[in-house]
């Protein structure tokens, strides 16, 4: 039995441009993990914690760097708790 490529719908897979039929294009799953950038935002609130008190605006650097401060409490108890269980 020979295949012709016209018997198939082509689809175009954007992640990698590759042609495949359609009965070879798998569903895409949900990640297991979503979010927990809880380091990078304390990174950044940190970095703009920094820069405020560099420019004079101490108001928004002691927020800044509470909320990075916080975020990183958030970052430590979640990564204890995952290495527990």
């Amino acid at each position: 039995m020979e295949m012709n490529i016209s018997q198939f719908d082509i689809v175009r897979r954007r992640s990698y441009g590759m042609v495949v039929p359609h009965t070879l294009v798998s569903v895409r799953a949900a990640p297991l993990q979503t979010g927990g950038n809880f380091i990078e935002l304390a990174v950044l609130f940190l970095i703009l914690a920094l820069v405020a008190a560099v420019l004079g605006a101490r108001g928004v650097a002691g927020i800044s760097m509470e909320i990075a401060k916080w975020l990183v409490i958030i970052f430590v108890v979640l990564a204890i708790v995952t290495f527990i269980l």
